[in-house]
């Protein structure tokens, strides 16, 4: 069995600019199976909002924007009391996952869109409920934001996103975003950090052709 496996954060934002970039990778492969696993980027993090660390993430935010050409507003980062917690994102991208696989990345890359370009809390329950739901229901899944926020709320949510946090750290996945190729339950990395689609295209032909012959 083969298979993708990409280890990212919504709120993560070199997985955002990575975005356009994966989404050309994997319609090019429409037959390999996909599977993400949310890394936890700044998961449980209590620390308030500071203009010192405002000023170094949109220092990043600068650097991402120029080499993906994606937008960005910093209204994100200027929400009265705002704590840069990505783990009721990451949250929010697992319960779409347990509702409906064939949802996650694109939930995951709705609260991108959020988050980056329209300048929305996205560590905030309601906000999570209302862009996975517009998703979910475009899916054809039928679900109101209430029922999302009850899932996501739950134990078993809560639980499974650690869980992925664990598996991150098993892994030894320290940055994002980070993609693998897993073939007979063996991993092969594909890229650690962004890359252009016809490099992956390349390091993934590669691994294919190595990993046929072995």
């Amino acid at each position: 069995m083969t298979k993708l496996i990409y280890i990212a954060d919504p709120m993560c934002s070199w997985c955002y600019g990575f975005g356009p970039e994966l989404k050309t990778l994997l319609d090019g492969v429409p037959e390999l199976r996909f599977e993400i696993v949310l890394g936890g980027l700044r998961a449980y993090n209590k620390q308030l909002m500071d203009e010192a660390l405002k000023t170094t993430l949109l220092s990043h935010w600068g650097k991402v924007e120029a080499t993906s050409g994606l937008p960005f507003s910093q209204a994100a980062l200027s929400h009265k009391d705002f704590i840069y917690d990505t783990e009721p994102a990451c949250r929010a991208v697992v319960v779409a996952r347990m509702l409906a696989p064939e949802t996650a990345l694109d939930v995951f890359h709705a609260i991108q869109h959020g988050f980056y370009a329209e300048g929305l809390d996205t560590t905030q329950g309601d906000v999570l409920a209302k862009i996975s739901v517009a998703v979910l229901n475009k899916a054809g899944i039928d679900l109101s934001a209430q029922d999302f926020l009850t899932t996501w709320s739950s134990e078993v949510a809560i639980t499974t996103t650690n869980d992925d946090f664990l598996q991150t750290q098993r892994w030894g996945v320290t940055g994002f975003p980070t993609l693998v190729f897993e073939r007979a339950g063996e991993l092969y990395l594909v890229t650690s950090g962004f890359a252009r689609t016809e490099v992956l295209v390349e390091r993934l032909q590669t691994l294919v052709d190595q990993t046929s012959d072995s």
